[in-house]
């Protein structure tokens, strides 16, 4: 099962009757650089969020220190109207959804996915 699927998946339960789910993709607290640098501080402070658009809303789900797939609880809940990107170099950060998030390149697609039906 491919990484966006299992993010839908696990999400399911927190979705309303008759939502659907637009995109979805994965998103850090902490700068990937921190890893570098320190990598305890690193570990100790991250933590995983699973963004997951929907027709409705944006949910921002925590994933928990070493899962990038699951959704635990949802952290923060915003309406569809918000705007994530775009997405530029190779870790984006953006305040957009609640907190800062750092989202890496490989989910740009999802986030443009998700703001083109804003748009």
């Amino acid at each position: 099962m491919a990484i966006r699927d299992k993010m839908k998946d696990k999400a399911t339960p927190y979705l309303r009757p008759g939502e659907t789910i637009q995109a979805a993709f994965g998103a850090q607290t902490t700068n990937q650089g921190w890893v570098l640098l320190a990598g305890v501080v690193f570990l100790v402070k991250n933590n995983y969020r699973v963004v997951i658009a929907t027709d409705q809303r944006i949910l921002v789900t925590d994933s928990g220190k070493l899962s990038s797939t699951s959704s635990k609880s949802v952290v923060h809940e915003l309406p569809r109207s918000t705007l994530i990107g775009p997405p530029t170099g190779l870790w984006y950060s953006t305040k957009a959804l609640g907190e800062r998030l750092y989202i890496q390149k490989r989910f740009y697609k999802d986030v443009e996915a998700a703001d083109s039906y804003v748009a």
